[in-house]
C-alpha cells in the first residue's frame, strides 16, 4: 500500500507515452510532492540523451515521481535520483532474494547486477534511473525521477541484441516469478526513511559510494555518436558533493578531475 505520508497523489496508467511528462504535467498544474505515476507499459519511455526506453507490458516497474525540492541546494538536487536509486536497489534484492550488494550503482544512471547465469561475471544493466528538473534555484523548483526496473522478465525473451547486457530480477532470482506490485510496496518502503533524511540534510554517501560499480577501474566516456571514440581513463570513483565521475588526469591539480553526467554520452568499462 502507498504510505500516505510519502505520496500526495498516486495514478496507474495501462499505457501511456512517458510517466515522467504526466508527473511534469502534475508539478505544473500544483500538484504536491511526491506525486506519482506508474505504467504497465510506455509507448515513449526516455532514457539519457533521448534514448528510449521500452519493455514489455507486465515485465516491468515503471514509474515516475515528482518533487518541490525548495529544501535542498540546487547543487545538491542530484541526490534526489541518486536516493531513489538506493532505495530501489534495496527493495529489489529483498524482493528477488539476493544478496546484500547485489545491485550495483553504474554511474551515472543505471542499475546494475552480475548475473549468475552469465557465465561471464559481466554487470548487466537491470534498470535506469532518470532526473529532470526546472526551476532549480526559483521559488518553484520542479524535479521528476523516472525509473524503470526489469522485474518479471524471461531471459529467453529478451531483444537479441540486448541479451548480453541486460538482466531482470527474475533472472536474477533463479526464475522466480517477480511482482512489479511487490517490488513497488518494497521501493516505496525504503524510499519513504531516505527522503526524509534527504528533506533534513542527510544523504547515504556511505551507501551510494559502496554500491558503485566503478571504481579504480580502465573505461571510455563517449561524448558523440561513436561509440568506439571516446576518452580512455582511470574512474577513481565518485564524488559524494557533486555526483560527479573522478578520474585520474596528470595534468590536472592534485592528478585527477571530475566529469559530470552532462558532459558524456556513455560510459563503458574497457577489458
Amino acid at each position: 500500500m502507498t504510505p500516505p505520508s510519502l505520496v500526495s497523489r498516486s495514478e496507474r496508467f495501462a499505457a501511456i507515452p512517458s510517466t515522467n511528462d504526466v508527473v511534469a504535467g502534475w508539478l505544473a498544474d500544483g500538484v504536491d510532492e511526491v506525486c506519482l505515476a506508474l505504467a504497465d507499459e510506455q509507448t515513449a519511455g526516455r532514457g539519457r540523451r533521448g534514448r528510449t526506453w521500452v519493455a514489455p507490458p507486465g515485465t516491468s516497474l515503471l514509474a515516475s515521481l515528482g518533487f518541490r525540492p525548495a529544501w535542498i541546494a540546487t547543487d545538491r538536487a542530484w541526490r534526489i535520483a541518486a536516493t531513489l536509486s538506493l532505495a530501489m536497489a534495496d527493495a529489489a534484492e529483498d524482493v528477488a532474494g539476493l544478496a546484500d550488494r547485489t545491485v550495483r550503482l553504474k554511474w551515472p544512471n543505471d542499475l546494475v547486477a552480475v548475473d549468475p547465469d552469465g557465465g561471464d561475471g559481466a554487470s548487466r544493466k537491470l534498470g535506469g534511473v532518470l532526473g529532470e528538473s526546472s526551476g532549480l534555484g526559483t521559488d518553484d523548483p520542479r524535479v521528476v525521477v523516472g525509473i524503470g526496473v526489469n522485474a518479471d522478465w524471461p531471459g529467453s525473451d529478451f531483444p537479441p541484441d540486448l541479451a548480453t547486457t541486460m538482466t531482470s530480477l527474475s533472472v536474477l532470482g533463479g526464475g522466480r516469478p517477480i511482482a512489479a506490485g511487490d517490488l513497488l510496496d518494497a521501493f516505496l518502503a525504503r524510499l519513504e526513511p531516505r527522503v526524509e533524511a534527504l528533506r533534513g540534510g542527510r544523504f547515504d554517501v556511505a551507501d551510494w559510494t559502496a554500491r558503485q560499480l566503478v571504481r579504480r577501474t580502465r573505461v571510455r566516456l563517449v561524448r558523440g555518436t561513436d561509440p568506439v571514440e571516446g576518452e580512455d581513463v582511470t574512474a577513481i570513483g565518485v564524488d559524494p558533493l557533486t555526483g560527479a565521475l573522478v578520474v585520474e588526469d596528470a595534468a590536472a591539480p592534485g592528478g585527477e578531475r571530475q566529469v559530470h553526467a552532462g558532459e558524456i554520452v556513455h560510459m563503458r568499462a574497457l577489458v
